[in-house]
């Protein structure tokens, strides 16, 4: 575990409970290990590279948590740089409530999940939100996927603060239909080539 991560996360309240549950020790090893780089390595890199969608955590002026889904191409979140990570806010169903949070509040979690690995890699972060300034028009360029039809908003930068990755406990593994084709074009081919031999056996007895 990162140690900025460990120094952000483990507040006295959650060192606490882990002291009550019996968790303490192992989190202590944790945070006196040589583990100093708070920067995305190229393992973090690669993983973000191929994800197709995260989870991003905001918290309202209300105190409520709120957390929203966001999807594109594998890669559509750009790594930038070791430390700022940068998307292209698409046009949704215009409630705008994580943009009006990171007016209030630029602290963000994300949570990007490799679901047929069951790997999960947490990111905490602080937002930087570029619409209808010059910087934002490049960054929107910059940023821009190949989807068809996408309205760019504006550009979301993210300073990365710290980093972890989550044990595969409990993740249920789950494929999408881009995982699975490779695995099911040869059965629709199977399935393609018996109803020829089919159809071909009933021609010879006719």
């Amino acid at each position: 575990m990162p140690q900025r991560f460990y120094e952000l996360a483990f507040t006295p309240s959650v060192k606490a409970e882990q002291e009550k549950h019996g968790s303490e020790r192992q989190y202590e090893r944790m945070q006196q290990n040589d583990d100093f780089q708070n920067t995305l390595g190229p393992d973090e890199q690669h993983f973000l590279a191929l994800r197709d969608s995260f989870y991003m955590a905001s918290v309202s002026e209300t105190g409520w948590p709120y957390i929203q889904h966001r999807g594109g191409p594998p890669g559509f979140v750009h790594v930038l740089s070791p430390s700022l990570l940068g998307f292209a806010d698409l046009r949704g169903n215009k409630q705008y409530i994580s943009l009006g949070n990171l007016h209030h509040d630029n602290r963000v979690a994300l949570f990007f999940m490799d679901y047929p690995k069951q790997t999960r890699l947490k990111i905490l972060g602080c937002a930087e939100v570029h619409e209808n300034e010059t910087e934002s028009l490049r960054l929107m360029e910059q940023l821009r996927t190949n989807e068809p039809n996408a309205t760019i908003e504006r550009a979301i930068l993210i300073h990365v603060e710290g980093f972890d990755w989550n044990c595969p406990q409990h993740i249920t593994p789950r494929y999408t239909a881009a995982e699975l084709e490779p695995h099911i074009a040869p059965l629709r081919q199977r399935i393609v080539d018996l109803e020829a031999q089919i159809a071909a056996s009933q021609k010879k007895l006719d």
